[in-house]
């Protein structure tokens, strides 16, 4: 792993840029994660799988918050993420299947997709040359979405 730091002082470098584009690449996904887990919190109907679903969201908006200091940290700007277009299908489609009465399980089954593109975007992102500071937040929050997507999955295949 490279200890590197990311400068940039005006005009980025090459190795900034790339490294901004791929810490943004995650953050539009944990974006999606963030706004489809509020969603889910307010649509399930399992208490539990609610208040698990509504602390998700803070999470994610947590290591949203966590990403944006090392981008700060290293002078890059500040721009609002918004999410992916695959995101907002997703959301869309969960929000579809729920009003139709697909219940709790559609919800899951939801769920467990946009964790799979958090999963992806997380995964590329590990595969590329990052400062060694990074790379460790990234893999924190990566094991944490692995977990969560496991979690998600146990209890779509516990409401069939």
């Amino acid at each position: 792993m490279n200890p590197r730091t990311i400068t940039t002082t005006g005009n980025p470098s090459s190795f900034a840029s790339h490294v901004e584009h791929v810490v943004r690449s995650v953050m539009q996904s944990l974006v999606d994660n963030e706004e489809g887990f509020q969603k889910l919190g307010e649509e399930i109907k399992d208490p539990g799988l609610r208040r698990y679903f509504l602390e998700e969201s803070s999470t994610r908006a947590q290591f949203l918050t966590e990403l944006e200091a090392v981008l700060l940290q290293e002078g890059i700007e500040h721009n609002q993420e918004s999410g992916t277009v695959a995101g907002t299908l997703n959301r869309t489609w969960g929000e579809l299947k729920s009003a139709l009465g697909g219940g709790d399980h559609s919800l899951l089954v939801t769920a467990e997709e946009s964790e799979d593109h958090a999963r992806e975007a997380y995964r590329k992102a590990l595969e590329e040359d990052l400062p060694y500071p990074l790379q460790q937040l990234l893999t924190t929050q990566a094991l944490h979405v692995q977990a969560s997507h496991d979690f998600v999955r146990t209890a779509r295949d516990s409401t069939k």
